[in-house]
């Protein structure tokens, strides 16, 4: 069975290129294509495809913002960036969004569909400059970026390891229980631990905080 693929890409010359090249492979189908990411959640519930391709810079949201929506319900999707940035900022923003692979334009002719597979199979393609960069990076602050927990995460498990409970950490950061929940699950994840106990321990066992 073909698998579905979504892109979301506002350049529409890069676009339609894509499309051609899926059209030439019999084991991808393309299920949708669109300019901007403004109602993203709509069209991947709605679609439900096997891989994202994501452009980061679009106009009204970018893809980095996207990411972090579809992975507030969908932990599994593979999504692959499409971006001219080599830079480690939008590399590690988009990695800590939950992104499973970043390819640079330039090489989308000859490595989109290893990636894709790449990803499907588990794994996380990179371009090879950006993977040179993500690996100097973590080197450069292991304690940092081990995790890859974001600020706001920071700031939760911060706050937790003072012994506040979700409803002060909400107070606090004047921010929804539900979000609260919904970020220290995700600290539990980066964290691989299964309890607030667990989390804050590691937390200062490792100077996280």
């Amino acid at each position: 069975m073909a698998l579905s693929i979504v892109i979301f890409e506002d350049n529409d010359v890069l676009r339609d290129c894509i499309k051609g090249m899926l059209a030439l492979e019999n084991n991808y189908i393309l299920s949708g294509d669109f300019d901007n990411v403004l109602s993203v959640q709509e069209k991947i519930t709605q679609i439900r495809p096997d891989v994202i391709l994501m452009d980061i810079e679009m106009p009204g949201r970018t893809g980095i913002e996207a990411v972090k929506i579809i992975r507030s319900f969908d932990k599994v999707v593979p999504i692959l960036m499409l971006t001219v940035f080599d830079d480690s900022l939008h590399v590690l923003d988009a990695i800590r969004a939950g992104a499973s692979g970043y390819l640079l334009k330039k090489d989308i002719s000859f490595k989109l569909f290893s990636a894709m597979q790449e990803m499907l199979n588990g794994g996380a393609p990179m371009s090879a400059s950006v993977a040179r960069m993500v690996i100097a990076s973590l080197q450069a602050n292991p304690d940092k970026n081990t995790y890859l927990l974001t600020p706001r995460e920071k700031e939760i498990l911060n706050s937790l390891a003072q012994g506040n409970s979700h409803k002060l950490v909400a107070a606090a950061l004047e921010i929804s229980i539900d979000t609260v929940k919904t970020h220290v699950k995700n600290i539990y994840e980066k964290l691989h631990v299964h309890s607030q106990t667990e989390a804050v321990s590691k937390a200062l066992r490792e100077k996280l905080v």
